[in-house]
């Protein structure tokens, strides 16, 4: 039903190594999962890291400790106002960019702050993955950011991946102009279309029943109210 998630916002993250304005084939499979949540009312953004002056590091804002300049603090703003993160970005050597690597680096930065209940920042937040390249790679990939995603306090659904690869070796990538300049590599690719379709609905369907419900239910989990365990039913032989 178009319009069903019109209280939700999703944040699209590409970190792809080209600046704008080059094309970016990771941006081509973005747009699929953008035009899809537009079409059931989620407000989406997009960034480009590479376009950003990103620092690297592990703490929330590099400017404290050595960097002149540091924009992660208000990109953060924009992941902390979405429900929903899609984190996408292209295989080089078989792994994730180095772009995509300082971004997950960035939210581990901030993923010890807490919300309004105790819980950790990223706790009621859903995220996913959007992988492209012309090599092998994409599951691996995408483990590597889901479990990312996942052991700072996002929620992954069902499904949350997809992606293209090419044949083996050197070829075009996705949206290419192909050979005989009749179509563009990957844009019918079934596969790639299902797959992109069963992500972008499950994170609407989880984001949605994550926000119908308040949030991930505040018991067990707040960093807060931790004391040895003492509060949660939790015994620890020593304490005994």
């Amino acid at each position: 039903m178009a319009g069903q998630f019109d209280n939700l916002n999703a944040l699209f993250i590409n970190t792809t190594l080209k600046k704008s304005p080059q094309e970016s084939h990771t941006d081509l499979l973005i747009e699929i999962s953008r035009q899809l949540m537009h079409k059931n009312g989620v407000k989406t953004d997009l960034i480009r890291s590479i376009d950003k002056d990103i620092a690297s590091g592990v703490y929330p804002d590099m400017r404290e400790h050595g960097w002149d300049s540091d924009q992660w603090p208000e990109i953060y703003k924009k992941v902390q106002q979405a429900d929903i993160l899609v984190l996408a970005g292209p295989i080089w050597l078989g792994d994730n960019s180095s772009e995509m690597k300082k971004v997950i680096e960035r939210l581990y930065a901030n993923s010890g702050e807490l919300n309004s209940k105790g819980q950790y920042a990223y706790y009621g937040k859903v995220g996913g993955c959007l992988i492209t390249g012309n090599e092998d790679g994409v599951k691996h990939c995408a483990m590597n950011v889901l479990y990312s995603l996942g052991h700072i306090g996002y929620t992954i659904p069902p499904q949350a991946d997809a992606g293209w690869i090419g044949e083996a070796g050197p070829g075009p990538s996705y949206g290419d102009e192909t050979e005989d300049g009749q179509s563009r590599a990957g844009i019918d690719n079934d596969f790639t279309n299902r797959n992109t379709t069963f992500m972008t609905y499950n994170l609407m369907h989880l984001a949605q029943m994550i926000k119908d419900a308040g949030g991930i239910p505040a018991e067990g989990n707040q960093r807060t109210e931790w004391d040895n365990g003492n509060k949660f039913g939790f015994e620890n032989p020593e304490y005994r």
